[in-house]
């Protein structure tokens, strides 16, 4: 009788282990998710939050990816968001700076584990700039009611109470951090820091889950149309993230004593999806820039500047149409250079002819990489147009049924939500899977 390794999953002792090791760190994560930062003042936030337009915009995607922790400013609010951060700008320096780029490629493992390093160091810099930055555009945003006072570095009084809330909220990143550390060293293996973002993403759920309940007319049209768009969505994200073109590649042959054997076929995966997440992310942090930019003039005593403050705002806000076809043309955009930052690290010309592996009908080194990057822009323009579409979603919905008017919590989750949700599921999948064979616990048929 064939059996399922999935039944073994909670009797197998190790396994079993992990995942619990796994759920009580997730635990103490969400308990850290509800310490608020000093002298922070919550009604202030719920008011950004109410009257909407740029701040509240803001506010609620920031809310939504860190589950919950903007809403009530806890010192988790910036979640691992610096950590990955500073690992974007790093990707992005490697090939710029040749010395950093010849370490990766002399040697990767080695080069990896440089990477990692100062990613981590990096990151705590980038946790307190964005800390500042944080309440200073938060504060922006509410003059009246500033969510933290006497925030600064006018007296002695302000500048110990702003170095007590930067150093808390950077303590509560660095704790993220360290928990996903260890989800990854002692529960599930690799995954740690896309689990503590995931639970994060979750969390929120359940509020915006409620608000469809409380603000919508059409509750159950709503939920039928949130079902059906999410079911269709989630397929179709596991669909393109597990499209590949398998590119033929010949390896040369073994030498057996005095003969060679037959070169080995062979094939090399070019992923349809390379950028995952990161272009929605690019494309939001820079689109809702000039909003926050314009936040600072908008009670400017000067008529022009004031409109033209007030005009930014309506159009970066996230609540005119302008917004949202700019998100989609830049999501497309940054896909493309994102992706094609990453495969050039790869450098799969090089590394293919040093292991004398070749495509066929193809010159090896240069050539080789050239015929790649025609064929990795080719598959990555379809990814491409799937990442916008999934950006824009939203306001798509809107557009189909009026009614359904929200935002980010019209479909419960964000695209970049979703698609981080539905990676982190598929891959703690394959993750579970693979343990369940190495103990074992395999597809093989069983006799009783």
């Amino acid at each position: 009788m064939k059996r399922s390794p999935w039944r073994y999953l909670w009797s197998a002792q190790d396994i079993r282990r992990k995942l619990l090791i796994t759920f009580f760190i997730l635990v103490i994560y969400r308990f850290a998710a509800h310490v608020p930062v000093p002298g922070a003042d919550l009604v202030a936030i719920q008011g950004i939050l109410a009257r909407g337009g740029a701040g509240g915009t803001l506010l609620s995607l920031l809310d939504l990816l860190s589950g919950g922790t903007v809403s009530n400013f806890s010192v988790l609010a910036m979640g691992v968001y610096p950590y990955i951060t500073a690992q974007i700008i790093l990707q992005l320096l490697v090939p710029i700076i040749p010395s950093w780029q010849q370490r990766m490629q002399d040697d990767p493992r080695e080069g990896q584990k440089w990477m990692d390093r100062w990613t981590l160091i990096l990151a705590v810099p980038m946790a307190a700039l964005q800390a500042v930055g944080q309440i200073n555009i938060f504060n922006s945003f509410s003059p009246g009611t500033p969510i933290i006072s006497n925030f600064g570095f006018a007296t002695a009084a302000s500048t110990f109470n702003t170095l007590t809330i930067v150093i808390s909220m950077t303590a509560g990143t660095m704790f993220a951090i360290w928990l996903g550390e260890l989800i990854s060293e002692f529960g599930i293996r690799n995954q740690g820091l896309s689990i503590i973002i995931f639970a994060g993403i979750v969390a929120r759920i359940p509020s915006n889950l409620y608000s469809v309940f409380v603000n919508k007319s059409y509750v159950w049209q709503t939920l039928l149309i949130i079902a059906f768009v999410l079911v269709g969505t989630i397929f179709a994200i596991v669909v393109v993230q597990q499209g590949r073109r398998n590119i033929p590649v010949m390896y040369p042959g073994r030498r057996m004593g005095n003969r060679m054997s037959m070169p080995v076929k062979g094939t090399l995966p070019l992923m349809v999806n390379m950028a995952g997440m990161i272009p929605l992310i690019f494309a939001q942090s820079l689109l809702t820039f000039p909003a926050i930019l314009a936040s600072f003039f908008t009670q400017s005593s000067i008529a022009w500047v004031k409109n033209l403050a007030t005009s930014m705002q309506n159009i970066f806000g996230g609540n005119s149409s302008a917004y949202w076809v700019l998100y989609f043309l830049m999501v497309v955009g940054f896909t493309f250079f994102y992706t094609n930052v990453l495969f050039q690290q790869q450098n799969y010309g090089e590394n293919l002819k040093k292991v004398g592996a070749r495509i066929p009908g193809v010159s090896p080194g240069a050539p080789t990489q050239r015929y790649l990057n025609r064929v990795l822009s080719r598959i990555t323009f379809p990814g491409a147009l799937f990442l916008g579409l999934i950006a824009i979603m939203p306001w798509l919905l809107s557009l189909i049924f009026p009614f359904m008017q929200g935002g980010s919590s019209t479909l419960l989750i964000t695209g970049a939500g979703l698609l981080i949700v539905v990676g982190v599921v598929r891959d703690l999948f394959f993750n579970l899977e693979a343990e369940l064979k190495l103990h074992g616990y395999d597809d093989a048929v069983l006799i009783r």
